[in-house]
């Protein structure tokens, strides 16, 4: 592709992710799913052009916030995909305005050349005078404005370099399965492919790929020996403290990316129960489960089961020595895979996000056993996702309380404890521990609770 065809197929990404949120029951990454579409569609376009169209358009919608300030001030449409683009190639590409031109010609594959009012509008963003103004903090962090405030609640003066690595491109990162093979073996199994990888510095089970490479295509992947999952979400998974023959539910198991770690820590023995409101998302974690050699329903150990209301099964209560509650959330920790998210993220939206969390909290709770755990993890950094709500749940559960992650951890980790051990929650983020941001309680039920 010429650099000019790279640009209308960026355009046309942006079309079709405008498109995806204006759509009733828009899906929850409408840009993951306009890129992939994009390129499945056409197939023809080689891997560099590919990374390269990804790249920048992912680069694009972190940058949002800034592009929209500087478009408002020349006059300019922030709605438009391509004045989008072309603000993001003058301000953080340094593109001239006659560079652009040449760009946008109307050519065989390139863009279509500029019109009165964007031509307009690319002079006014190349004004000295214009872009001497000093956008607000909001505006350089790339969040909403509304947002601003929480992540200096919870950061205070590192709010800024926290917001600053969210606008990063995240690692890869792979959870090795250690029912068919250990983390040296995988990563030999991933060397002949190609495909480099290096220990994760705080999960024993993790592996970081060096580069972008198609790891669903490998064999190691086909086999079972690797899961993709980020760092952090593996260290939720190991502070639950599963042991074989342990009776554990993982009550969000969603596409079962942690029941399947669980399922490891078990060695495949005990109970593991996988529960989800949607049958269809359980559905694709049973295929993730046969590649990893385990089995569900009568014929394994893992039994998975969709229900509208786990409250209402009284045969689950008090069943259970590990309940992990992946809960709804923000996802404001994974920004940095999906950067399209903080700008869908509303306040209504997330005071519906903070009902849910109560609401699952409240009734997970009833499925410990005494002396069993509640684990409550988020990818979120706002607080009230996190410290907040688990504050207000031990206020409402005098049987359980809050057990140290320090603790945990050393019993558990052999690494360093990333947390500050005053703290009993632990918070891993992009800035300090180059994870998704990660929020985990270990919340522990009174051994005479009735």
């Amino acid at each position: 592709m010429t650099p000019a065809a790279r640009l209308q197929a960026v355009i046309e990404i942006l079309d079709a992710v405008a498109a995806r949120q204006t759509q009733d029951g828009a899906a929850e990454h409408p840009a993951e799913l306009a890129v992939n579409d994009y390129l499945r569609q056409r197939r023809y376009i080689g891997s560099k052009d590919r990374r390269a169209v990804t790249a920048m358009t992912y680069d694009l919608l972190r940058h949002r916030a800034r592009l929209a300030w500087w478009l408002e001030r020349g006059e300019g449409s922030a709605d438009s995909p391509r004045q989008q683009l072309l603000a993001y190639l003058e301000l953080c590409a340094d593109e001239s305005p006659e560079n652009l031109r040449g760009l946008f010609d109307g050519a065989r594959y390139a863009p279509a050349p500029l019109s009165a009012e964007e031509d307009a509008v690319v002079e006014r963003l190349a004004d000295p005078e214009l872009r001497a103004a000093e956008p607000p903090a909001w505006v350089a962090q790339e969040v909403p404005e509304w947002i601003a405030p929480k992540l200096r609640e919870a950061f205070g003066e590192a709010a800024e370099s926290e917001a600053a690595a969210l606008l990063q491109e995240a690692a890869t990162d792979l959870r090795v399965n250690l029912l068919l093979g250990t983390r040296e073996a995988a990563q030999a199994a991933l060397a002949e492919e190609g495909i480099e990888t290096a220990p994760t510095p705080l999960s024993p089970r993790g592996l970081r790929v060096e580069g972008r490479r198609a790891l669903r295509a490998s064999l190691a992947f086909g086999a079972g020996l690797v899961e993709l999952q980020d760092e952090g979400s593996q260290l939720a998974a190991l502070l639950c403290d599963a042991r074989p023959g342990m009776a554990v539910a993982d009550v969000c198991a969603g596409a079962g990316g942690k029941t399947l770690a669980l399922a490891a820590e078990m060695h495949g023995q005990g109970r593991l129960l996988a529960m989800d409101v949607d049958q269809s998302r359980l559905d694709k974690g049973a295929l993730r489960m046969k590649r990893a050699g385990l089995k569900s329903g009568d014929a394994g150990f893992i039994e998975r089961r969709a229900v509208k209301d786990i409250a209402a099964d009284e045969d689950l209560h008090g069943a259970f020595e590990r309940v992990l509650v992946d809960a709804p959330c923000s996802g404001s920790g994974a920004w940095r895979r999906h950067p399209d998210a903080r700008w869908r993220l509303t306040p209504e939206k997330l005071e519906d996000y903070k009902a849910a969390q109560r609401d699952v909290l409240r009734k997970a709770a009833r499925l410990v056993k005494p002396g069993g755990r509640l684990v409550y993890v988020t990818c979120s950094l706002l607080p009230e996702e996190n410290a907040a709500q688990v504050a207000s749940f031990l206020e409402e559960a005098p049987a359980y309380a809050a057990r140290p992650a320090v603790e945990v951890w050393r019993d558990v980790l052999e690494a360093d404890y990333p947390g500050d051990p005053e703290q009993p929650f632990l918070t891993l983020t992009p800035a300090r521990h180059g994870t998704d941001g990660f929020f985990i309680a270990i919340l522990e039920r009174n051994r005479e609770a009735a």
